[in-house]
C-alpha cells in the first residue's frame, strides 16, 4: 500500500505540502481538458496525446477527489468507441486502423480508464491485436516518432493491456494467473521475449517495467528492471529521455508511473519526492509542460488550445504523464465513475 506524506524534508527548497499538488494538479487538469476537448473538435480521429493520455489523468484525479469536466470526459469515451466502430470492419478484415496496435491498445486502455464495457466494440480490436503479435513474442511499433511512438517495448505493453483488459475470458483485475486459453499462450510468449529484451532508453525501461509486471515476471526480474529504471534519475530530479538529453516532463512522468504502479516505488519515497519538487519547479503558470518534439510531423498541423505550438503534442502527453505523478502523491477518495 502506498503511505501519503503530506510534507518531506529534502535540500535546502521547503517541502511541498498537499496543498501545492493539488493546485498543480488542478491547473494541469484544466489545460488538458481544453487540449482533449479542442482535438475532439477538430478531428473525429482518436489519438494517444489528446485522448488516452488526458483522459488517464482526467480519471486519477477524480479519483484523488479533484473536480472535472464531467461532460468532457464522457464525450473523450464516445469520441475513442466511435473511432473504433468506425474501423470495425477494418478489424474482421485484419487490416486495423492508422496507428496499428499503438492505436489500438492505447483506445482499449482508455476506455478501461473509463470504465466503459462495450465489447461489441472492443471485441474486434482484442481479436486483431492477437494475430499482430510477432513469433518473437513482441508487438510491432506503428512508426518511428520517438518519444511516446518509437518503442517496440511501448506497442507490447499496450497490446498486451488490451487484450488483458478487455478479452471476454480475462478476469476484470487483470490478473494474468486464470486466463483463458487463447491468451495464455501468447502472454507466455511475449513473458519470453520481455525477459531478454534489451531497453535502449528511458521509454524502453518504463514500458519494460511495466510489461513485466502484467505478464507476471519473477519479481527479481522485476525488482531489476525498476532499479535500471530508478538508476537514471538526474540530480536535478527528472529523468531524461536519453542519456544525450536533459530532464523533461514526458520522462520524468513516465518513469514515475512505471515505478509507482508496479509498486517499486512509493509516492512518499526521497526519489519519489526528489521527481515531484522537479516537476512542480518545471511547471508554466498555465499548468502545462513544455517538452520539444523530436519527430517529423506527418500529418496537418492543428491546435487543440493547447500551449507551445508545433510542441503542444508532445508536451500535452508530457503533462498528463507529469500529472499522473503529482496525483499518485495524493490519497485516494471514494467516487463513481
Amino acid at each position: 500500500m502506498v503511505v501519503f506524506v503530506a510534507s518531506v524534508t529534502w535540500g535546502a527548497e521547503p517541502p511541498a505540502t498537499a496543498g501545492d499538488l493539488i493546485a498543480a494538479a488542478e491547473r494541469s487538469i484544466a489545460i488538458l481538458e481544453t487540449a482533449s476537448a479542442g482535438s475532439a473538435e477538430r478531428r473525429t480521429c482518436f489519438t494517444c496525446h489528446s485522448q488516452a493520455h488526458p483522459v488517464l489523468a482526467i480519471v486519477e484525479a477524480k479519483h484523488r477527489g479533484l473536480r472535472i469536466d464531467e461532460a468532457n470526459l464522457a464525450n473523450q469515451l464516445r469520441h475513442t468507441v466511435e473511432h473504433l466502430d468506425r474501423g470495425r470492419n477494418d478489424y474482421l478484415e485484419g487490416r486495423g486502423q492508422g496507428g496499428k496496435s499503438d492505436t489500438a491498445g492505447y483506445a482499449l486502455w482508455t476506455l478501461r480508464s473509463g470504465t466503459v464495457n462495450a465489447p461489441e466494440t472492443t471485441a474486434p480490436v482484442v481479436d486483431w491485436l492477437l494475430t499482430q503479435q510477432l513469433k518473437a513474442g513482441n508487438w510491432k511499433r506503428s512508426s518511428d516518432r520517438p518519444p511516446s511512438e518509437a518503442s517496440h517495448l511501448a506497442t507490447t505493453y499496450v497490446a498486451l493491456k488490451g487484450i488483458v483488459d478487455h478479452d471476454q475470458g480475462c478476469p476484470p483485475d487483470g490478473n494474468t494467473e486464470n486466463l483463458v486459453d487463447r491468451t495464455a499462450d501468447p502472454i507466455g510468449r511475449a513473458r519470453e521475449w520481455l525477459l531478454d529484451a534489451v531497453a535502449a532508453d528511458t521509454e524502453d525501461r518504463v514500458f519494460r517495467l511495466l510489461s513485466l509486471r502484467l505478464v507476471a515476471a519473477p519479481d527479481s526480474i522485476i525488482i531489476a528492471a525498476a532499479q535500471v529504471l530508478l538508476d537514471g534519475q538526474r540530480e536535478d530530479g527528472g529523468w531524461s529521455q536519453t542519456e544525450t538529453m536533459e530532464s523533461d516532463a514526458y520522462a520524468t512522468g513516465t518513469a514515475m508511473f512505471a515505478l509507482h504502479q508496479t509498486e517499486q516505488l512509493a509516492a512518499n519515497a526521497p526519489a519519489y519526492l526528489k521527481g515531484i519538487d522537479y516537476l512542480l519547479k518545471s511547471q508554466h503558470d498555465d499548468g502545462s509542460w513544455h517538452v520539444t518534439s523530436r519527430s517529423r510531423p506527418f500529418q496537418a498541423y492543428y491546435e487543440t488550445g493547447f500551449p507551445h505550438g508545433k510542441d503542444q503534442f508532445i508536451s500535452t502527453s508530457a503533462t498528463a504523464w507529469a500529472t499522473l505523478a503529482i496525483l499518485f502523491a495524493l490519497p485516494v477518495k471514494q467516487v463513481d465513475l
